[in-house]
């Protein structure tokens, strides 16, 4: 048993143990599963004992651990079984695991002998006796009760008459008289290593040398002792044979460059549960769901519990993991962490237990090949190719893929259960198979077994791949072949002259194709993993290793950040995004990290050097690209290894010696009882060699080493020596390789390559981002099929940091191009003349004078002074600047109002509590403007346009925590507002810093290159990217709201108190108070995407709550994106149509238009008032009904253009249903159009009038059909009169009306329309409202609900809508849903 604190055992096995009954004691009940439930004493567990273990302690091993060892080799207890039943010798393999996460393999062979103990026999009878008495004193009161003059018998219940032999009562009955009784025994072998085919072959090979050899010159205890004490485990990379009970058998290891060591049979994992099975269940484990897996089988238990373990390779399952789950330790089943636990039971006792915790259960049976796993679970990256790569694998292999049809170690299943939801962990048998088939448990061996006739004869390892499986082997029947095998381990099995060429001819081919298949399958696994995270090393947070040590960074681990998860996660495509931003906040990715940075104080992990040695093979492929493969890259390796696998296993490093006789005194210990496993000699098999096999070891292990190099090489030691010292001379570069001239070739070389690659990954980026339209101008070529955007950004991301460290004079960090930046902005601040002077570095002034200060401002002041040369009174300036700064007075002036706004706080988006100076300094570039001439109209200035302003909006961002992640962060700010050329242009023009920090050969040094590059990533700015937006949906972000309300006195200003709210595409604001008499503010808030709605209004407080708002800009202070949404309406009661809230929806403003036009249209009512036009102005549109036609086909046909889009060329559907020209505005003028206004009212009409009386005419239409209904008994066909879409619209207007009472009547009309559209209600409330007398009434004849040919049209056209899904924001429907 493996441990931490001790040296790997050299042993194959460290121990053999023997479990059974003890001749000492009786009858035992076990008493683990309570006594609820009353069942045949047959069926019944009782107490096993370890009856011997040898030796009693090994030295590099874990002490033996008996109660573990004894419930896993018999998990169900000690179980009795007569002739009746299938006396079936069974093998599982098992775990055990130490509270340290030490843990030790062991090997169980379970089988059945004769009960020769007439006192166990005759309590066995006891206990039938007294079953049966109860089982019919419990009858006899049942039929009583039931018949209260029916006679007491003591007659059997009908189900208990033993009439029928076959029957499960008569199996599971005992009669003394008639039936031999057997008992369940088991040997094992404990150790560190997992040699499933050495340990199966050994126990099954020494079962039937027991069973046949009544005497031999080798006894049982010289095969155990040869195992134990003379049989070595091979050292990496080598291969040992040995005597397996007569059989040749190799054990191999891997080297610590290969996968590690696994020798359960991958080919029946795929069997039992098929490749989509597979694939779910991984995700499931890597997510580190709770895992349950159902089997009568143990070995299948273990099979898919370690075939699931070794496919995530590198990763390692952190949590609570139990392969074979006890009767007495079902109580694990309520933890409440992620687990993995196998649990045996009957295909027939699985409905009582229902499982805790179901919403994160991933249930597995193993048995039916099925796999249930949570609702929420994501699907794992690239899933259909990688399932199509694993099937194409599994047909080139001829792997069944689907159910497991045969299984090599049990019957076939009789019947089928239907596959429920809750489970019963019931046991009916020992060792899986169910009681009532009439069989024990067991398992599937993990190799393949011959067929009876032949089992005797050939090896269990040996025979073709595709030899036929049997069923189960029967030990008992004699046979020539049998015979034969008792003669050949009579001899010792001592080698002969030709022993090399016999050793190879009884190596298992079969065994040779299962390792073969299990490298390729863990390969292709493997393969996928470090195309995922090929680049996850730059994305680790290192610590200051000269400054920490390995203990101090151990205690603080648990509060440090060791993975930049924001950056990495930036660069992945948005498709995998679920799955990996769980999986990298696992315990098993967040260990590989661990590993990673204690690598630094030389603790390597063995899985993570494989993995970095596989990815840094990968990263030659790509020229050391930090951004794995575009497109999904099936596994190229499976050759190489296989050819490494193929050549060790077919030389033999090492032959251990065959058992040899023991002492004649030891051998006398040993009493063969037929039918009974003996209890080996304790003495004899605790007793150490005499040589030093350490020694020993050391010896074959470096004369094997020389004798195979030769072997292979052909070579003498002399020419070995000779070929070795010329080798070596080669490899030392020589001095023509290093001239300048062949230098300066293969730099340009590089440099020419960088440039062509740069072209290549901007066109990719146009023709992706333009779409459809690119592949109309000729340029779709087939391999950009599928490469999503934010793959390509991340491409030039890396494309900038390998142009970047070329011809690097000393590396500075991890990332060439944020160290660049770094020393930018520090020669920056050092030359920025607007910041305060210290005083001490300037003249002195005389005591009596002080600096004359003219109406200047402070900054314009200092600018001439330095102009002039004039400083004596800078300092003084400086100061003064210093104090009166203030950020919100340089982006935006009014002079109706303060400077800083007053701050207001809220609950979750609080306004700015600190000055923004720091992280959003203005542009001392802009000169000053002249403040407007109209009182109260605010002026939006244009944000900075420096590379220094957006780092420090990178620095700001407290989710990335690495250089790499701060220059990806800057490049995609840059990239989306559309000015990275710019800014590198910028940061490349200080000939002076690329001078200091790059070689003369260097990309960024070539002049005629650099502009080239630069063009390139020019043509960038020709498509919109929001790629910044998008990636980093947790960073905090300043927005500057502006109120533009009207220029009219009586609704400029307002008394109550306002407040906004803003709606994106990645979550919305509550709502967020104005300050009094301001027009302006600016707020903190996680990021709201792109900003699509806006909500404004106010309480209706005050002398004058009037308020008339023209329009409202938004803008992101980061990325300067500028949002505009049209109001021209009035807020409060009294007014307009009596709304305390708009609803407005926003559109972007181009990048084009300036500050000054934009705020200059601002000026002025919206041409498109929001969200539609008041009632007095309808007449003003005279629109005629061909044009009101052609509008709303329009919205219909962009509606559906959006829905038949890819996902990432749609544009925001809010827009299309509130926008300009968008549904609602269409369908205003559909219902508009032909409305009878202030003619014949008296009063100003609103759309919303005409529905809350249709509304309540409906009503009285649907109360008369359910009193009609009620008198009659006959229901009408609700569909073709309407009823059931009155019903929906009834419905629909009386939750608009009771969830939004601040709502005036046009913003209910949009909102109408917009969940109408939703539930598909549009076309098909039509009807009925051309129906309605409403509808006469307040229409005219020429109007479209009242000529039923328009109508008609309508429906059509709006039908068209029925077979989309509209998902609308929470914005919109926020208080309805």
């Amino acid at each position: 048993m493996t441990s931490s604190n001790q040296r790997e055992s050299q042993r194959l096995f460290d121990y053999f143990s023997i479990i059974g009954l003890s001749p000492d004691g009786g009858l035992e009940p076990d008493r683990l599963q309570g006594g609820a439930v009353v069942v045949p004493p047959l069926e019944r567990s009782y107490k096993a004992r370890v009856l011997g273990h040898y030796p009693d302690q090994t030295p590099t091993a874990m002490p033996f651990d008996h109660h573990a060892v004894q419930m896993l080799c018999l998990p169900r207890g000690l179980q009795f079984r007569t002739q009746k039943h299938v006396l079936e010798p069974k093998f599982h393999p098992f775990l055990v695991t130490k509270g340290d996460g030490s843990r030790a393999h062991g090997f169980a062979y379970v089988f059945y002998e004769e009960v020769n103990s007439k006192q166990i026999c005759t309590a066995m009878h006891t206990l039938q006796s007294v079953y049966l008495t109860e089982m019919s004193s419990s009858h006899a009161k049942a039929s009583s009760g039931a018949t209260p003059n029916s006679r007491d018998t003591r007659s059997l219940p009908r189900q208990f008459r033993l009439s029928a032999p076959k029957s499960p009562a008569a199996l599971h009955f005992y009669d003394i008289t008639k039936d031999q009784l057997y008992v369940a025994k088991c040997i094992a072998l404990v150790g560190q290593h997992p040699y499933v085919y050495a340990a199966r072959k050994f126990l099954k090979g020494l079962y039937r040398f027991f069973i046949q050899c009544e005497s031999s010159g080798v006894s049982l205890e010289s095969h155990v002792y040869n195992l134990l004490y003379e049989v070595p485990a091979p050292p990496p990379g080598r291969c040992v044979a040995f005597s397996c009970v007569g059989k040749t058998h190799i054990c191999h290891r891997p080297t610590s460059h290969e996968l590690p060591l696994y020798e359960y049979s991958l080919r029946e994992f795929f069997s039992c549960l098929g490749v989509e099975y597979v694939v779910q269940l991984l995700t499931c484990v890597l997510l580190e769901n709770q895992v349950i897996l159902v089997s009568c089988d143990y070995n299948k238990l273990m099979l898919v519990a370690e075939s699931i373990g070794t496919v995530i390779f590198p990763f390692v399952w952190q949590h609570v993991y139990v392969p074979i789950l006890p009767a007495s330790l079902h109580h694990f089943l309520d933890a409440p962490v992620p687990f993995i636990m196998g649990l045996q039971c009957s295909q027939d006792s699985r409905d009582t237990i229902q499982i805790p915790n179901e919403a994160n259960l991933c249930l597995v049976d193993v048995d039916e090949g099925t796999v249930e796993v949570p609702e929420d679970l994501p699907q794992f990256p690239h899933r259909s190719d990688f399932i199509q790569e694993l099937t194409q694998l599994l047909l080139k292999w001829e792997v069944p893929t689907g159910k497991l049809d045969r299984n090599l170690n049990e019957h076939h299943s009789q019947y089928k259960y239907r596959r429920r939801r809750k489970y019963s962990w019931s046991h009916d048998s020992d060792s899986g198979v169910s009681s009532t088939e009439g069989s024990i448990s067991g398992s599937h061996s993990s190799i393949t077994s011959l067929p009876p006739s032949t089992m005797s004869s050939i090896s269990p390892l040996q025979g073709p791949p595709n030899s036929t499986r049997s069923q189960h082997f029967d030990p008992f029947p004699q046979s020539p072949h049998l015979k034969e095998i008792t003669a050949i381990v009579k001899k010792a099995g001592v080698y002969d002259s030709d022993e090399v060429d016999r050793i190879k001819r009884e190596r298992d081919s079969e065994m040779m194709e299962e390792l073969k298949f299990n490298n390729a399958v863990r390969e292709v696994f493997l393969n996928r993993f470090v195309h995922m995270f090929c680049a996850y090393d730059h994305f680790v947070i290192q610590p200051n290793c000269q400054e920490t040590d390995m203990e101090q960074w151990l205690s603080c681990r648990e509060s440090v950040q060791n993975f930049d998860k924001a950056t990495f996660l930036s660069d992945q495509p948005e498709v995998h995004l679920p799955f990996l931003s769980r999986f990298i906040e696992s315990q098993m990715f967040a260990t590989l990290v661990d590993h990673k940075i204690l690598s630094n104080w030389g603790k390597h992990d063995p899985n993570l050097r494989i993995f970095d040695v596989r990815i840094r093979l990968l990263r030659d492929r790509y020229d050391d690209s930090l951004v794995r493969t575009p497109s999904y890259e099936t596994c190229t390796t499976v050759r190489e290894t296989e050819q490494i696998l193929e050549k060790r296993l077919s030389h033999i490093d090492y032959r251990a010696p065959a058992p040899q006789p023991m002492d004649p005194q030891a051998e006398s210990c040993t009493q063969f009882n037929p039918g009974h496993f003996p209890l080996l000699d304790r003495i004899a098999l605790n007793k150490e060699p005499h040589k030093s096999k350490k020694r020993s070891c050391h010896a074959w292990r470096r004369r094997e080493r020389q004798e195979r190099h030769l072997e292979h090489t052909g070579l003498s030691g002399d020419q070995r020596d000779r070929v070795m010292h010329e080798a070596k001379s080669k490899l030392q570069p020589k001095l023509a390789d290093m001239s300048p001239a062949h230098m300066a070739q293969t730099n340009w070389k590089f440099v020419e390559q960088l440039l062509k690659e740069c072209k290549t990954r901007t066109k990719r980026m146009l023709v992706e981002k333009m779409g459809s339209e690119a592949v109309e101008l000729g340029h779709g070529e087939g391999s950009l099929v599928g490469v999503e955007e934010n793959t390509l950004i991340a491409s030039l991301c890396d494309l900038l940091e390998r142009v970047w460290a070329h011809g690097l004079q000393s590396k500075q960090g991890k990332s060439a191009l944020w160290s660049h930046l770094l020393n930018f902005q520090e020669l920056e601040e050092c030359n920025d003349s607007s910041k305060p002077v210290n005083p001490n570095f300037l003249s002195p002034v005389p005591q009596n004078t002080t600096p004359k200060i003219s109406s200047l401002s402070p900054l314009s002041e200092i600018v001439l002074s330095l102009k002039t040369g004039n400083i004596s009174g800078l300092g003084f300036l400086a100061s003064q600047l210093a104090n009166n700064f203030d950020l919100s007075t340089m982006a935006l002036e009014t002079e109706s109002a303060p400077a800083s706004p007053t701050k207001s706080p809220s609950n979750t988006n609080s306004l700015r509590k600190k000055s923004l100076q720091e992280r959003w300094p203005s542009d001392r570039s802009i000169d000053r403007r002249s403040r407007p001439s109209d009182p109260g109209v605010p002026t939006l200035r244009p944000l900075p346009i420096s590379v220094t302003f957006d780092m420090r909006n990178v620095l700001a961002m407290t989710e990335i925590k690495t250089q790499i992640g701060y220059a990806r962060a800057w490049v995609r700010l840059s990239l989306e507002k559309k000015v990275l050329s710019k800014h590198l242009t910028t940061l490349l023009g200080d000939s002076e810093l690329l001078r200091s920090l790059y070689k003369r050969y260097a990309f960024l040094r070539c002049d005629d290159e650099k502009e080239q590059f630069l063009s390139y990533l020019l043509s960038l700015n020709a498509v919109d990217y929001f790629c910044f937006t998008n990636t980093y949906a947790s960073t905090i972000v300043p927005y500057r709201v502006v109120v533009f309300p009207s220029r009219k006195l009586s609704g400029a200003s307002t008394s109550a108190n306002a407040w906004v709210s803003l709606g994106g595409t990645l979550g919305q604001t509550s709502n967020i108070p104005v300050p009094r008499s301001q027009v302006e503010l600016v707020f903190q808030h996680k990021n709201l995407g792109l900003l699509t709605t806006l909500r404004i209004g106010h309480d209706n407080t005050g002398m004058s709550p009037k308020w008339m708002v023209e329009h409202v800009l938004v803008r992101n202070e980061v990325t300067g994106h500028t949002w505009k949404f049209p109001c021209g309406r009035w807020l409060g009661r009294g007014i307009d149509d009596g709304s305390l809230e708009r609803i407005l929806v926003g559109e972007l403003v181009p990048s084009h238009i300036t500050s000054d036009d934009l705020v200059e249209s601002c000026r002025t009512p919206p041409r498109c008032r929001s969200p539609n036009v008041p009632g007095p102005r309808r007449a003003d549109l005279r629109l005629t009904v061909p044009d009101i036609q052609q509008h709303l086909g329009d919205s219909v046909n962009s509606l559906v253009k959006y829905f038949y889009k890819p996902e990432k060329e749609r544009g925001s559907l809010t827009l299309l249903l509130c926008g300009d020209f968008g549904l609602v505005c269409c369908l205003e003028q559909v219902f508009s159009y032909g409305f009878k206004s202030t003619r014949f009212f008296g009063k100003n009409l609103y759309l919303w009038d005409y529905f809350e009386r249709v509304q309540q005419h409906f009503e009285v239409v649907l109360r008369e059909e359910m009193e009609r209904e009620q008198l009659t008994g006959i229901a009408r066909d609700s569909r073709d009169h309407g009823l059931a879409s009155m019903a929906e619209f009834v419905s629909l207007v009386s939750r608009i009306n009771a969830s939004s009472t601040h709502l005036g009547k046009d913003d209910k009309f949009q909102l109408f329309v917009c969940l109408a559209a939703r539930a598909h209600l549009l076309p098909r409330i039509l009807l009925p409202l051309q129906r309605s007398p409403v509808t006469s009434h307040m229409y005219d004849d020429s109007s479209f609900l009242r000529d039923p040919q328009l109508v008609r049209d309508l429906i059509n056209v709006l039908s068209a809508l029925n077979d989309f899904e509209i998902t609308l924001e929470s914005s919109l429907t926020r208080g309805i849903d």
